[in-house]
C-alpha cells in the first residue's frame, strides 16, 4: 500500500520543479513509509510513498518499463490479487519480469492491453500512467473504491494525488471551500466526484481519467449491473461461500505480517475463519492467525445501548478467536484518551475533512496504531451489510418507504451539525438532499422481471454499495493509512458484490433474518453459535461520563478559540443545548454534534482554508 502524486502540464518543463514534487510526495509520507521516489520529464512528474508488502526489494516506485529511455512509467497504491495468473498469462505474450512485484505485473498488463488492462485486474488500487509515446496520463480507481484518488486543474494540465493535502502542496493549488464544498460535507450524502475542496474532485470508483493534448476524458469501466440469476438456493449459497473463500485466500499474500480485525460479529468471524483455514494449509496444522478486537477499559460496565449497538463486542469477540483458534489480543484503549488533542488532531489531518465520527474514528487510529506494531496487514469485515443487506434499513418498512437515503432515516438530522440558520437559507440542504436522491435512484438498473417491492430493495442495496459504503472505506483507508498499516476488505471482491447484488431478495433474508446467505455459507464450521444468533453491530463507542464531560470542555475550548467562524457555521442555540445537557445523560446526537464542533475546529486549524459563500 502506498501513496502517489504528480502532475502533467504540456505548458511548463517539470524537471526544474523537483522541489514541488519531493514536497507534494512528503504529505504522503505516512502512508508509504518505507520509501520514496521520484520520476521527472518535461511534462510530466510522478512522486511516491511506499509501503512494501511484496516483493520488499524489487517493487520500488515509480516504476519504469524499461531502465532506460522508458515508454511508461507508473505510480501504483495498493494491491493486485490475480497479479500470478496475470504475470503467468503476460510471459506467454512475450513479457520479460524484473521483480516479483505486483506493481510490474500492472505496468506489463498496460504495455499490452493498454487502458484495456483494467478489465483484467482483480484487487483493491489506485495508479497513475505516463504513457510518454503518447504523452497521455491515466488515473485509474478500483471498482469499489478502496482506494482513493483526487485530482484538481493547474495550467497546462492536471496534479494528482492519493490524498488532496498532497495537492496543496503545489503552488497552483490552495485549500478553498465554498457552498458546494459545505454542501459535500454537511448533506451526508456520501457522493463521490465533488468534494469538501473547491476545485479538487474525486476520481468515481470503477472509473478512469485520461490527459493528453486533446484534454481530458473520464469514463467508467465498471458499474453495477443487472444480470440473471439462475441459482437455486442451496447452489446461491455453495457459490456464496466459494467467492468468500477465494477472496479471502487470495488476500492472504504477502512478504509481511498478516492479521485479521475480529469485533464478534458475523462478518469478521467468517473472514477470520478463512484466513486462519488458507493459513494452516499454507504453513502448518498448527499455524495461527493473529486477530484483533477493540474495547474501552469502562466498557464491561458502562455499556449502553443505543441506536447503533445492541451489545458488547468483547466477550462475542473472545468467543469466536477460540473457535477459530486464533492468537487473539484485545486492545483496551482508556476512554479519556480519546479526548487527547494530539491524536485528534492527526484523525482530522488525516481524513482532510471537517466530518467524521469523533470518539470512533479517534479510537481507530489508535487501534491501528496498536496492531502496526505487530502487523503491516489486517482483513476486515467492511461491505458484508451493504453486499448482504444486513442494515436496519433494508427491513424497515418506514424505510423502505421513505422517499430519501436510508441512513438519514436511521441518524437522522442528530448526525448533521446543525447549521448557521443564514448558512443554512445559502446551502439549501433540503432542496440539495432532494434533488440528490433523485439522481441516485435514477441511475439505478431496471430488470423488466422485477416488481416494485423487489426493486425498491434493489434501489436500497445500490445506494448502500455506491454511496454508504463509500464513506466507510475512505475511513478505514485514512485512519490505517495514517498508521502505516494495509488494511484489506474481501467482501468488496467486485465477483462476489456482483453475484450478491443479483440474488433475488428472498434469497437474502431465507432464514426470516438479516444476512441469510453469509450466514449459511459460514454454516457450524466457520463461527460459533453465538456469532451466527448475534444481531447486527456497529463499532464500539465509549460510554464513559468522563468523556463526554471531556468532550463538552473540548467543544467550549473551540468555540473560544475559533469561535466567530464556528459560529458562521454551526447553530449557537443547538451547540448550547448540547454543552449544558448532563454528562452523564447525554444523547448520542448530542455527542455527535459536539464531536463535529471540536473536529471543525481542528480542521480550520490545519488547513486554514478561505472560504467562500
Amino acid at each position: 500500500m502506498c501513496g502517489i502524486t504528480g502532475w502533467v502540464s504540456f505548458r511548463d518543463d517539470a524537471r526544474p520543479r523537483r522541489s514541488t514534487l519531493d514536497a507534494m510526495t512528503a504529505t504522503l509520507a505516512r502512508r508509504g513509509p518505507d520509501a520514496g521516489g521520484a520520476w521527472l520529464d518535461a511534462h510530466a512528474a510522478l512522486g511516491h510513498r511506499r509501503l512494501a508488502v511484496l516483493d520488499i526489494a524489487g517493487g520500488r516506485q515509480p516504476m519504469t518499463d524499461r531502465r532506460d529511455d522508458p515508454e511508461v512509467v507508473l505510480g501504483f497504491s495498493g494491491e493486485v490479487y490475480n497479479h500470478h495468473e496475470l504475470r503467468a498469462e503476460l510471459r506467454c505474450a512475450g513479457h520479460e519480469f524484473r521483480t516479483r512485484s505486483d506493481t510490474e505485473t500492472v505496468l506489463r498488463a498496460y504495455r499490452e492491453w493498454g487502458q484495456g488492462c483494467v478489465d483484467h485486474l482483480e484487487g483493491m488500487y489506485a495508479f497513475a500512467i505516463w504513457d510518454v509515446r503518447r504523452a497521455r496520463l491515466v488515473l485509474v480507481r478500483d471498482r469499489l473504491g478502496v482506494k482513493p484518488l483526487y485530482w484538481a486543474k493547474v495550467e497546462g494540465g492536471i496534479a494528482f494525488a492519493s490524498e488532496p493535502k498532497a495537492l496543496f502542496a503545489h503552488p497552483e493549488i490552495d485549500p478553498c471551500v465554498d457552498a458546494d464544498g459545505l454542501r459535500a460535507a454537511y448533506g451526508l450524502l456520501f457522493d463521490t466526484g465533488p468534494t469538501v475542496w473547491t476545485g479538487i474532485r474525486e476520481i468515481a470508483p470503477g472509473s478512469m481519467l485520461t490527459l493528453d493534448r486533446d484534454g481530458i476524458r473520464e469514463r467508467a469501466y465498471w458499474q453495477l449491473a443487472i444480470q440473471p440469476h439462475h441459482d437455486d438456493r442451496d447452489s446461491t449459497v455453495e457459490r456464496v461461500r466459494d467467492l468468500v473463500e477465494h477472496a479471502c485466500r487470495s488476500q492472504l499474500e504477502a512478504d509481511v505480517p498478516v492479521c485479521s480485525l475480529l469485533s464478534g460479529g458475523l462478518d469478521s468471524t467468517v473472514v477470520t475463519a478463512l484466513l486462519a483455514d488458507e493459513l494452516r494449509l499454507r504453513e502448518s496444522p498448527d499455524a495461527r492467525i493473529r486477530s484483533y478486537a477493540v474495547d474501552y477499559t469502562d466498557q464491561a460496565r458502562s455499556f449502553t445501548a443505543d441506536v447503533l449497538r445492541t451489545g458488547h463486542d468483547t466477550p462475542f469477540a473472545a468467543e469466536a478467536g477460540r473457535f477459530i483458534g486464533t492468537d487473539h489480543d484485545t486492545v483496551v484503549l482508556d476512554p479519556l484518551a480519546l479526548l487527547d488533542l494530539d491524536h485528534r488532531r492527526a484523525v482530522v489531518a488525516c481524513r482532510d475533512s471537517p466530518i467524521g465520527v469523533g470518539d470512533m474514528d479517534t479510537s481507530l487510529y489508535l487501534l491501528f496504531g496498536e496492531i502496526r506494531r505487530h502487523s503491516t496487514v489486517a482483513l476486515s469485515g467492511e461491505a458484508a451489510d451493504e453486499v448482504f443487506g444486513g442494515y436496519p434499513w433494508f427491513h424497515d418498512p418506514a424505510a423502505l418507504a421513505a422517499d430519501t437515503f436510508p441512513w438519514l432515516r436511521v441518524t437522522g438530522d442528530e448526525a448533521a451539525m446543525p447549521l448557521h440558520p443564514d448558512l443554512s437559507r445559502t446551502l439549501r440542504i433540503g432542496e440539495f438532499r432532494a434533488d440528490t436522491y433523485r439522481a441516485a435512484l435514477a441511475a439505478v438498473p431496471h430488470a423488466d422481471h422485477e416488481d416494485a417491492g423487489e426493486h425498491r430493495l434493489r434501489e436500497l442495496r445500490h445506494l448502500s454499495l455506491t454511496r454508504w459504503l463509500r464513506q466507510l472505506l475512505h475511513r478505514k483507508d485514512r485512519l490505517s493509512m495514517a498508521q502505516g498499516l494495509e488494511v484489506r476488505v474481501p467482501y468488496c471482491d467486485h465477483r462476489l458484490v456482483e453475484y450478491a447484488y443479483n440474488a433475488p431478495w428472498s434469497l437474502h433474508t431465507f432464514d426470516g433474518r438479516e444476512k441469510s446467505l453469509l450466514r449459511a455459507a459460514a454454516g457450524d464450521t466457520l463461527a460459533p453459535p453465538s456469532v451466527l444468533r448475534r444481531a447486527k453491530n456497529h463499532y464500539p463507542a465509549t460510554h464513559h461520563p468522563d468523556y463526554n464531560r471531556g468532550l463538552q470542555d473540548l467543544a467550549r475550548e473551540a468555540l473560544d478559540a475559533r469561535g466567530g467562524e464556528i459560529r458562521g457555521i454551526a447553530d449557537e442555540t443547538a451547540i448550547k443545548a448540547c454543552l449544558d445537557a448532563p454528562a452523564d445523560r447525554l444523547p448520542w446526537g448530542h455527542r455527535l454534534r459536539l464531536e463535529r464542533v471540536v473536529d471543525l475546529a481542528l480542521w480550520l486549524d490545519e488547513y486554514n482554508p478561505r472560504v467562500t459563500l
